[in-house]
């Protein structure tokens, strides 16, 4: 079975493993946990408990492997980290007091 997915947290391609993820499976790049509330498709944290699954239990740490039945893997679970404002900062400061040496 083809799929899209990548590692939540690093974003490594996990075409790899097949579907349905199981609560063991493990990013092979990072060894993240893959059935979590992170990489869910119900995941979201603009509602209350972060989840949309209304009669879902609620799990505490949204990165850890849990037994949720409502578990659906989101193909754009990874969202990489915005470093513009570091790389703007570390810029002024080269140009301020020149590179690393």
């Amino acid at each position: 079975m083809s799929h899209d997915l990548v590692c939540w947290k690093c974003g490594a391609d996990l075409s790899a493993l097949s579907l349905p993820l199981s609560r063991r499976d493990e990013c092979r790049k990072c060894g993240a946990d893959l059935h979590v509330c992170r990489m869910c498709s119900d995941y979201d944290q603009h509602v209350a408990k972060k989840c949309r699954e209304p009669i879902a239990e609620e799990v505490c740490d949204k990165t850890r492997a849990n037994f949720c039945d409502y578990f659906a893997p989101r193909p754009g679970a990874y969202v990489a980290k915005d470093t513009s404002s570091v790389e703007a900062a570390r810029s002024e400061l080269e140009r301020l007091f020149g590179p690393k040496s």
